[in-house]
């Protein structure tokens, strides 16, 4: 047996004091976790972060309690969590309500009616299948290194989407102005039929390849582990985020397409976000898999960064 002290991380924490756990060498972590749950039925397992006392880096769920004998730990409250699915679903719906509303409804929000042109009838197609792929991808496809997240992230994430990709894109791109007697539209390439298809491939193009890049993602982690292998294939041949670099290709055709003030500052957010989240995974690659990693590899954009 293997005695583990575990102390409180902070002030506030569910647990009062130190508590002394008594468990069988091969145990895991999350073992442990799981007794001080029964101990505290409020201090649920997604709500723990453990740790050796004075280090910040968690202990993997997975790695046995054998080496923390003699030991002492400690237990930081996350706050309540929420399942990464859960979020993932309630970011990504938002969109697919407000856009809708705009393109459905124009006269209760610009006072009158709309007839619409054949842009905001297809970027109103792109909109909705966009945010209907990453609803069924996150049923479907997606594993999550992590089972849940604070809860009060959902409301920071949604805002991104509901507000960004939502609120100011529709309010932009379904108003008069881009309607099909408007003259910013008829007339120009906005209104060429064969602009709009050709936009349509590339933008099918970038939606299928990012799809692909998720399933290559899917397959590298087994069914209910942490486990992440090398990706290799297609588009990881070139960066270590395809998925975000078709994201961005998928956006910029929209962006092509309107010329609208919202689509700029929407790329311009998509693109600093996504930079910084690839960096950091490419980093994470480099650091695990070592001398084995691709050195040609950027981290989003082929060639470049």
């Amino acid at each position: 047996m293997v005695s583990l002290t575990i102390s409180p991380a902070s002030k506030g924490s569910l647990l009062k004091s130190p508590l002394t756990i008594d468990v069988s060498a091969d145990a895991t972590v999350l073992e442990v976790k799981e007794q001080i749950a029964v101990k505290y039925p409020k201090f649920g397992v997604s709500r723990q972060k453990l740790s050796l006392k004075g280090d910040k880096k968690a202990l993997k769920d997975e790695e046995k309690v054998d080496s923390l004998s003699g030991r002492d730990l400690q237990v930081k409250d996350l706050g309540p969590q929420m399942s990464w699915r859960t979020v993932f679903m309630i970011e990504y719906v938002g969109p697919l309500i407000i856009h809708p509303i705009f393109y459905f409804f124009p006269k209760l929000i610009y006072g009158k009616d709309v007839e619409h042109s054949a842009l905001q009838n297809y970027v109103f197609a792109f909109v909705m299948l966009h945010f209907l792929k990453r609803e069924l991808e996150t049923v479907f496809v997606h594993r999550f290194s992590h089972g849940t997240m604070p809860f009060l992230f959902v409301f920071r994430n949604s805002a991104y989407y509901h507000i960004c990709y939502g609120l100011l894109f529709a309010i932009d791109i379904y108003r008069p102005k881009y309607s099909a007697t408007s003259p910013y539209i008829v007339g120009t390439y906005r209104d060429n039929e064969m602009v709009l298809w050709i936009a349509t491939g590339f933008w099918l193009y970038a939606q299928v390849s990012n799809f692909r890049t998720h399933i290559t993602l899917r397959n590298l982690r087994p069914p209910g582990t942490r486990v992440r292998g090398l990706p290799r294939g297609y588009g990881f041949n070139l960066v270590s985020c395809p998925n975000y670099f078709f994201e961005i290709v998928a956006w910029t055709v929209l962006v092509v397409l309107t010329q609208s003030i919202a689509s700029y500052f929407f790329i311009i957010l998509a693109i600093v976000t996504l930079s910084g989240w690839a960096l950091k995974r490419h980093n994470n690659y480099k650091k695990e898999f070592g001398k084995e990693y691709p050195r040609h590899r950027r981290a989003l954009f082929p060639f470049v960064f």
